[in-house]
């Protein structure tokens, strides 16, 4: 092959070449402009106020209200206290709640530095290590899902035993970080997928004020929030508007919301007296709050009340700061 032939071979390859850039640039950029077209950009409408932020650190014990927390993904945190990282257990590993023992609802549990103090009624206050490493990993089950806690040792369960009578032997747990959590669709494949510990369902769950006033309306003597133990309660908004926030800010924190949250015979504990009336508000609630038809599959006969929401942006929440819906 002489110069000549070598010239054109080069000049042809080039020319092709570049039409191939060319093309690929030309697609890279089509694309790009479709996806600014296509992808609406984000509106923002102010719902309401962060009103209170609620951790309930043992599963069906009492909250411990603050005013800023952490927003992680399986939940609130505030200081050395998690929302429900602690649980009671049978001694066979499943899980106690104020459904089993009402009297669970006054029960509190608080840490501070690097100690853990259980409080209740006619009972004296508990100190123990949090970190006890050399205590056993337990195997126990919520709501048949098998999940692991470390126990608290003996005289964290003979407390237990004996605020809720001693016919039974109760056992406290505490999740640790490197313990596998609990996916609920892993049980109820209806349920989307996210990582809990103790909690039911949902690493968050929002309830307003509004709504709750509308239920006490409706009922011969008023309920509070706490019976219905949600993380962030939202003011300054209409009675259900929180149904309809599927994806919320609050200052750098994004919520999405997965489900409502169906009720059962726990919102029937008093949270002031650890009674349970197995009647009210449950049955008003019933009488107008079931979910469509669609969607008895998922809910059954439960009333829905709150929302269960998933942590799309970690960050720290504050009282009072705005709530956004987010829209597209």
């Amino acid at each position: 092959m002489d110069l000549k032939e070598l010239a054109a071979n080069a000049l042809a390859q080039n020319k092709k070449a570049a039409l191939l850039v060319g093309a690929a640039g030309a697609a890279l950029l089509g694309f790009g402009l479709g996806y600014k077209y296509i992808r609406k950009p984000e509106k923002a409408v102010r719902v309401g106020v962060v009103s209170q932020i609620l951790i309930h650190p043992l599963k069906s014990g009492k909250s411990v209200p603050v005013s800023v927390a952490e927003c992680q993904k399986m939940g609130l945190k505030a200081g050395e206290l998690e929302d429900r990282h602690w649980l009671v257990v049978t001694k066979e590993g499943n899980m106690v709640t104020a459904r089993q023992e009402p009297r669970l609802v006054l029960v509190s549990l608080s840490c501070k530095g690097g100690f853990g103090y259980l409080n209740g009624p006619d009972m004296e206050e508990l100190k123990f290590p949090v970190k006890q490493p050399e205590n056993p990993i337990l195997n126990c089950r919520v709501f048949s899902k098998d999940i692991q806690g470390r126990d608290c040792g003996d005289e964290a369960s003979h407390w237990l035993t004996s605020y809720l009578g001693g016919e039974k032997t109760f056992r406290l747990v505490h999740y640790e970080p490197h313990m596998k959590p609990r996916r609920p669709a892993e049980s109820e494949p209806l349920y989307p997928q996210f990582e809990v510990a103790y909690p039911d369902y949902g690493p968050i769950m929002l309830l307003s004020e509004a709504s709750v006033k509308d239920l006490s309306s409706k009922l011969d003597q008023e309920v509070t929030v706490e019976r219905f133990r949600p993380s962030i309660v939202i003011g300054d908004c209409e009675p259900f508007d929180e149904d309809s926030w599927e994806e919320i800010q609050i200052g750098s924190v994004r919520l999405q919301r997965v489900m409502s949250c169906g009720r059962c015979i726990l919102t029937t504990v008093d949270p002031e007296t650890g009674v349970m009336s197995r009647k009210e508000p449950l049955e008003t609630l019933k009488s107008y709050r079931l979910c469509k038809p669609s969607e008895t599959h998922i809910y059954k006969k439960a009333p829905l009340f709150g929302q269960l929401h998933t942590v799309k942006k970690t960050g720290i929440l504050h009282v009072g700061e705005e709530v956004y819906k987010i829209t597209r």
